[in-house]
C-alpha cells in the first residue's frame, strides 16, 4: 500500500515536471531558472495536496529535506538575478 502511494507521488511529479517543460517549450520560455520554479511548486504542492491526514510515513518525513535544499537554491537563484539588475538601475 505505501509503495502504492510512493510511486504515485513520484508519478504525479513526473507528470508536472513533463508538463512544465512542454508548456515552457510551447510558449518559448524554456530556461532552467522558470523550469526549476515550476518544479519547485509542484513538488510542493503535490506533497500538501497527497498528505495523509493520520500517520505520516517515513518517505513522507523525509520530502522536507529536497524542500529545503530547493529553495535555498530558489535562493540563489533570485539573488543572483537580483545582482544582475541592480548595476544597471544605479
Amino acid at each position: 500500500m505505501a509503495t502504492t502511494r510512493r510511486q504515485r507521488f513520484v508519478n504525479g511529479q513526473i507528470a508536472w515536471m513533463l508538463a512544465s517543460v512542454l508548456g515552457l517549450a510551447a510558449i518559448d520560455a524554456l530556461s532552467f531558472e522558470l523550469f526549476f520554479l515550476l518544479s519547485l511548486i509542484g513538488f510542493m504542492l503535490l506533497t500538501l495536496l497527497t498528505a495523509p491526514v493520520n500517520i505520516t510515513p517515513r518517505w513522507r518525513a523525509r520530502l522536507k529535506w529536497p524542500i529545503v535544499v530547493g529553495f535555498v537554491a530558489f535562493a540563489y537563484l533570485v539573488i543572483r538575478n537580483a545582482l544582475t539588475v541592480i548595476p544597471t538601475v544605479f
